[in-house]
């Protein structure tokens, strides 16, 4: 949980994403169809977001498909390039520097180093026919590990850490449950003890037996690690029972801020009630 006195680790202000090149209506702030514009069809993917992330906590962001929680989570990864905004990471230049305004370089460098990613598709986070050893080696190497018996040692103690035996560590993950795959993307995403985690609904599509292994071993990495972890979720059981903080979005805006308790319990917007009575 914050603190009053602590420094966000991730900070980001006005994050825009917009497909088309707009016309007066939106570019002034008109009403939407959703999130397209009514007169000129440009789609606002994000639309002037703002979120802080904390120094070891869980922020949880929710809403329907299409909300824009995705393309937050791959903008800050720089997936998808940003209209307008700015970010910053504590843990980069000293929170002094825009990341979306650096050169192709610094971004990955941020990627490699400060940031890891955990995709709902692991095909988007891991190569399917490398090794899982393979998978995790190459994040250590992007990062400049080049001592093959140290790479060896951390590939063992991230795979043991999510529950992958050694014996498994040669086998690529496309021989692997849909569980076992994103645990290996876990494992790859905390290669280099980034800051900030990102996990983008990594709990879709898998049965609730492995759901619950998954998120225990969520809630242990932010135990053991002190991780600070940004979780989209379209699932409030999900985020009730890991986030400290959730930010609601519809339509590419935030809509809803606060303690995650607070937001469930006592939704004040329209749209939230109605997600959280959907869940009763």
């Amino acid at each position: 949980m914050k603190k009053e006195e602590e420094r966000p680790v991730l900070k980001v202000e006005g994050l825009t994403v917009r497909y088309g090149k707009g016309c007066p209506h939106c570019l002034e702030g008109g009403a939407l169809l959703k999130n397209t514009c009514p007169q000129c069809r440009t789609v606002w993917a994000c639309r002037a977001v703002d979120a802080e992330l904390y120094p070891g906590e869980i922020l949880g962001v929710v809403g329907e498909s299409g909300s824009g929680k995705s393309t937050l989570m791959k903008s800050l990864y720089f997936d998808f390039p940003v209209t307008e905004g700015r970010a910053w990471l504590t843990s980069y230049k000293e929170g002094g520097a825009d990341i979306f305004h650096q050169n192709l370089q610094q971004k990955k460098y941020i990627r490699n180093h400060i940031m890891g990613m955990v995709y709902q598709n692991p095909v988007l986070g891991l190569r399917m026919d490398y090794s899982s050893a393979g998978n995790i080696a190459e994040k250590l190497i992007a990062a400049g590990g080049r001592s093959f018996s140290a790479m060896t040692g951390r590939v063992r103690e991230l795979l043991a850490a999510v529950e992958i035996l050694e014996t498994r560590m040669k086998e690529p993950p496309r021989y692997f449950s849909g569980g076992m795959q994103q645990r290996v993307q876990i494992s790859k995403a905390l290669a280099n003890n980034p800051a900030v985690l990102l996990l983008d609904e990594v709990t879709t599509g898998l049965d609730l037996s492995v759901q619950a292994r998954v998120l225990d071993l969520i809630r242990r990495i932010r135990q053991e690690y002190g991780i600070s972890i940004l979780l989209v979720s379209h699932d409030l059981a999900v985020i009730r029972m890991l986030a400290d903080r959730t930010i609601v979005m519809l339509d590419g805006q935030v809509i809803e801020r606060g303690l995650t308790d607070q937001i469930l319990d006592d939704p004040q917007h329209p749209y939230t009630q109605q997600l959280v009575h959907s869940l009763l």
